[in-house]
């Protein structure tokens, strides 16, 4: 027969009877489901207190970790610190009070709160006024040209300190590359994907011109000999090359354009233009472009009130035929070309669409969003366009090195929109988030929890002695 008895206990036994002696360590009573109550019981809970205080002190180490982390990236671009809550733990609670319990610390984030916006001297760092993310990706690896391959993880920053690569991607200081909507080559944006912007270096192509626009007006009462306009224009292979207008009055009302290159002294061709209603039997106003007629190598659009009034001809410039359109403004309007009172010739605008080959001279980044790259030639070329994106609860992002965060099921969907819509923050071209830590809130929650991790050392202290005092009973 087995019998439990506490140490100390006297006990006699029968002459010859065998004994077996085993150690058992039993909880203590308030650790004994039904046992004593740990307030109203006999009952001392010094391991509980033990075991309170070492919670403590590790919850205000959890602490300490935070501050020291928040401190350290006081000057880290981008960076959101990690505040501390506490949660208390209740062992064991009775209707005479509760057992010993504990305290747990977490990291609280502050990703959604503001930092300090600041300007630098790079035009190409980007800072959100407001709520946001920029799309980030994490190259893994590059081929031999130059292109990266992305990590596929959705990831999202607020560090804004980006500049181009050796290879043109604009990457921020910790290396993620900027993602945003790419142009087509129609020039609109595919606003279906993210993908990180590279930037193209070569050289811009040349453009040769295929429209010309007029804004003039021939005096209705001219001196003798034509009048006449020169334009540069540029021919397919990005050569400049003159276009020479000609104007003479035929009769009242009616004008005569002649157009010759430059390099020749035979024309291209030859168009009359009647004004008013009497010359060109329409209803245009007096003054006003009624009409083309006698077209010799050049063709005039046909009236129409209001309808642009063109005239088309090719010109050769030693590459083969290069078809140019001359705007003339409207027919039957006061824009364009006129003629009213006068007797001098009154040039307004003339200007062409074409362009000479150019070297890439930079890139910039308008408040739109919009990533332009500028060519030496005065040419520029939208290259994409940098998206804001938002989620419903960015305090519940996953951290990832380098100011970066991940896509988590708590912080919800992420939302894709231009700047500065939808509740979106604004872009600050030129200017950087600082950090939204203060070194003085940190110093004086580093005070705090150092005096709390202290005053949970003086409990283990204390209940030490006081259970090295319970073991001297013996002596």
């Amino acid at each position: 027969m087995d019998r439990i008895l506490p140490i100390g206990t006297a006990f006699t036994l029968p002459q010859g009877m065998p004994i077996r002696l085993a150690w058992r360590l039993l909880p203590p009573p308030w650790m004994t489901p039904g046992g004593p109550d740990v307030v109203g019981g006999s009952a001392m809970p010094l391991f509980g207190s033990l075991f309170t205080a070492i919670s403590g002190m590790n919850a205000q180490s959890r602490a300490l970790s935070n501050i020291s982390g928040n401190v350290a990236n006081s000057q880290t671009v981008g960076f959101k610190r990690l505040d501390t809550s506490f949660d208390d733990l209740v062992a064991q609670s009775g209707v005479n009070g509760d057992a010993s319990g504990a305290v747990s610390a977490s990291s609280t984030a502050t990703t959604d709160i503001q930092g300090a916006v600041e300007q630098v001297d790079n035009p190409l760092s980007l800072a959100l006024g407001g709520r946001g993310f920029f799309s980030v990706a994490r190259p893994v690896s590059r081929a031999a040209d130059g292109t990266a391959s992305f990590d596929p993880q959705t990831m999202v920053s607020r560090a804004g300190d980006f500049s181009l690569d050796r290879d043109g991607y604009l990457v921020n200081g910790t290396g993620y590359a900027l993602q945003g909507w790419a142009s087509r080559a129609d020039g609109t944006l595919d606003r279906n994907t993210l993908v990180p912007l590279r930037i193209s270096t070569s050289a811009y192509q040349p453009v040769p011109t295929s429209q010309l626009s007029m804004s003039a007006n021939l005096p209705a009462t001219p001196p003798d000999g034509a009048m006449t306009s020169t334009v540069q224009v540029y021919d397919q292979l990005g050569n400049q090359q003159s276009l020479q207008m000609s104007w003479t009055q035929k009769s009242t009302d009616v004008w005569t354009l002649t157009v010759t290159p430059g390099t020749s002294t035979e024309a291209i061709g030859s168009i009359d233009l009647n004004f008013g209603p009497t010359a060109s039997g329409t209803t245009a106003a007096a003054g006003t472009l009624g009409g083309f007629a006698n077209g010799n190598g050049l063709a005039g659009s046909s009236f129409a009130q209001g309808s642009p009034a063109t005239v088309s001809f090719n010109a050769d410039f030693g590459q083969g035929q290069q078809p140019i359109t001359l705007n003339l403004g409207t027919f039957g309007t006061a824009s364009g070309i006129t003629q009213y009172g006068g007797s001098s010739y009154e040039m307004r605008t003339l200007s062409q669409d074409g362009a000479a080959p150019g070297a890439f001279s930079s890139v910039s980044i308008k408040d739109n969003g919009e990533v332009v790259v500028n060519y030496d030639n005065g040419r520029n070329t939208v290259m994409g366009k940098v998206p804001v994106v938002t989620y419903a609860d960015p305090d519940k992002l996953g951290r990832l090195d380098g100011q970066a965060f991940t896509e988590t099921a708590e912080a919800g969907s992420a939302l894709v929109s231009d700047a500065g819509s939808n509740g979106t923050g604004q872009l600050d071209v030129g200017s950087v988030e600082r950090s939204n830590v203060d070194i003085s809130a940190e110093f004086s929650k580093l005070i705090v929890a150092q005096r709390a991790y202290s005053a949970n050392t003086k409990i283990v202290t204390a209940t030490d002695e006081m259970l090295q005092d319970a073991l001297n009973m013996r002596r």
